[in-house]
């Protein structure tokens, strides 16, 4: 083979080659291509899709921020017309407050008024009508003296009392008042008259007398006894057998038998330990008086102590110092009234009421100024209280009669209702 034929090949293979690579770029490049179509495809398919979804989502969300927005003007509405119903509220507050603010100033300076009113009235009483107060004081304190002697019986604190009365009408110097004063003398001077009696005093000495029972010394009962023999030791001598049989018979049989004479004079016989139950009942009796005493209750005194000095005779020995002692007193305080008569009345007391009425009463009663009411429901609050003082007070002194009596000697008492003459 030649050289030309040897070229001729190379440039056929060549030519052979060149045609294969186009042939395959022309297939590489239509592959290409396609895969390009495809994949721009899926990229708009993905758009598509996500267009889609975002037009989705966007007129969604429209329609919340929609349906949001309406309920959000709607509230606003309603917060509107709520704001304005609350104004209306307010502004009608405000309103009913500054006509309560009108009526509280106009109030305000009518009780300004009222008060000065009745502040200038009370001056004018205080400084002329002095002599009616001091009329009511008086009257309050004879009120008083009154309660005093008829409730508690006790004419020194009312005459006190009545000194007083006295005193507060001459301070007004009213030559009109003698009168009244002429009938507070004259009571003064009849409680002055009446005899004192010293009920605290009749007290202790009862209950003295109820600590001093049991010094009481009973009678002896063998007084009425047979005579014993002179001489009872027994002779040495044989020949007085007789009498030593006779003497050893009477002193041993002296142990079981006593043989007593009695007449009527004797004392009756008391049971063995009796006697603390007649201590005791005379105790109780003593009580009794004593505790009758603040009562004024004369008859249950006497008859307590008349039963108490019946038993101390009849048992005790009467011839003893203490029973002497014991029945000396007590016959003393039987002998002691305890009730003592007291006036029915004071004179004095009814002119004053008729001086109260006809100047005191009167003054209240009347009511010319527009604080005239308030002044007479103020005097007579005080009159009232006044009353109501003289009902409710006691002075101090006249606290004495009031205690109620103790025996601090007297125990409870056993069988204390039977009589002692039944337990002998």
């Amino acid at each position: 083979m030649t050289e030309q034929d040897k070229t001729a090949d190379k440039v056929n293979d060549e030519e052979v080659s060149t045609e294969k690579q186009d042939t395959h770029q022309t297939s590489t490049s239509s592959k290409q291509k396609r895969s390009g179509l495809a994949v721009s495809a899926i990229a708009i398919a993905i758009l598509v899709v996500i267009g889609g979804g975002m037009y989705y989502f966007t007129q969604q969300s429209n329609s919340q921020l929609v349906h949001d927005n309406n309920q959000l003007k709607q509230q606003i509405s309603e917060l509107i017309e709520q704001q304005n119903a609350d104004r209306q509220r307010v502004d009608a507050l405000i309103s009913t407050n500054t006509e309560l603010k009108n009526h509280a100033r106009d109030y305000e300076e009518q009780l300004n008024r009222r008060m000065q009113e009745l502040q200038a009235h009370v001056t004018s009483l205080s400084s002329s009508d002095v002599k009616n107060w001091l009329i009511a004081q008086a009257d309050f304190m004879v009120k008083m003296a009154g309660r005093k002697l008829w409730n508690d019986h006790d004419p020194v604190t009312a005459a006190v009392l009545l000194k007083s009365a006295d005193t507060s009408l001459a301070e007004m110097n009213d030559p009109s008042l003698l009168d009244v004063r002429k009938a507070i003398s004259s009571d003064m001077a009849r409680l002055a008259a009446i005899n004192q009696i010293d009920y605290d005093g009749i007290i202790l000495r009862l209950n003295q007398l109820s600590n001093e029972v049991d010094n009481l010394r009973l009678a002896d009962l063998n007084n009425g006894d047979a005579p014993e023999e002179a001489n009872t030791d027994i002779s040495e001598d044989i020949s007085d057998w007789q009498q030593n049989l006779a003497r050893s018979w009477k002193s041993f049989t002296s142990d079981f038998i006593t043989v007593r004479a009695r007449d009527g004079s004797e004392a009756p016989l008391l049971a063995p330990n009796q006697d603390i139950y007649l201590r005791e009942n005379i105790r109780s009796q003593l009580l009794i008086a004593a505790q009758a005493v603040p009562r004024y209750q004369e008859e249950t005194y006497k008859q307590s102590l008349e039963q108490a000095s019946t038993w101390v005779r009849a048992y005790f020995d009467v011839e003893a110092p203490a029973t002497k002692a014991f029945l000396t007193e007590l016959d003393d305080l039987i002998n002691q009234p305890i009730d003592v008569d007291m006036p029915e009345s004071l004179e004095s007391q009814a002119k004053l009421e008729k001086l109260m009425q006809t100047r005191v009463r009167n003054l209240l009663s009347q009511s010319d100024n527009p604080a005239g009411e308030a002044v007479d429901a103020a005097a007579q609050a005080v009159k009232k209280e006044s009353d109501i003082a003289a009902d409710a007070a006691i002075p101090a002194d006249a606290q004495t009669h009031t205690e109620t009596p103790e025996v601090a000697a007297a125990a409870p008492v056993t069988d204390a209702a039977k009589s002692p003459e039944n337990k002998g």
